[in-house]
């Protein structure tokens, strides 16, 4: 599903990423943990095509991401990779059906099609009623639900997910992982997640460690 062969980053005097390998298989669900600063989020962005890398590769479902043109690397993350990101990052001026909806907008499904998907999404995230209610008058819980859906209405082949119980309470936590099991179990998604939240990546079915840009522990 995922290989990362020898990746590299820096910023400037800065080096992130070490030469790191790495391979996650097609419906597994993977905590990275660490220290600040150990390079998790460097490698899930270079993993979720949001940033390149100095030397390497990463192949997804066959395709050597990087060999894309700058075009083809949009669409393929539009359809193959869903984010969900520690702050929600909802579009505040939207409801949230309308944030939902967004990236099968974006990948040309029709108005109808893709507001179908994302009630269903959010029926299944047990937040129908919030639909046509903005970020603003919604909860930390419902906010990262309208997030994940948000991710997975394109259904990409794998869910990246960056600290993505940071700024929840141990209700909406627990909440998330259950959530999380459950579209692994039922829908076999592959899923990625950076966290410091230690009870999420002992559910998860391998916790890779990182340490100064490396993987020490996978």
């Amino acid at each position: 599903m995922i290989q990362a062969n020898n990746i590299t980053k820096s910023f400037g005097s800065f080096t992130a990423l070490r030469g790191v390998d790495l391979s996650i298989q097609e419906g597994e669900f993977v905590s990275i943990i660490g220290a600040s600063g150990a390079g998790k989020t460097t490698l899930l962005q270079i993993i979720g095509t949001l940033d390149k890398p100095d030397s390497g590769e990463v192949i997804i479902n066959g395709t050597n991401v990087f060999s894309l043109s700058d075009d083809e690397l949009a669409h393929f993350r539009n359809k193959q990779i869903g984010f969900v990101f520690q702050f929600h990052q909802l579009l505040p001026e939207f409801t949230a059906l309308e944030n939902v909806m967004i990236p099968a907008l974006i990948a040309h499904r029709s108005k109808e099609e893709a507001e179908a998907e994302a009630r269903k999404l959010l029926s299944f995230m047990n937040i129908s009623e919030r639909a046509d209610h903005k970020p603003s008058e919604m909860s930390g819980g419902e906010k990262q639900r309208v997030a994940v859906a948000r991710a997975l209405i394109n259904k990409p082949s794998v869910l990246l997910a960056d600290e993505p119980t940071g700024s929840l309470d141990s209700k909406n936590k627990k909440d998330l992982h259950n959530l999380f099991c459950q579209l692994q179990k039922e829908f076999g998604q592959t899923i990625v997640t950076v966290t410091h939240d230690m009870e999420m990546a002992a559910g998860s079915d391998r916790i890779i460690n990182m340490q100064d840009g490396k993987i020490i522990k996978n």
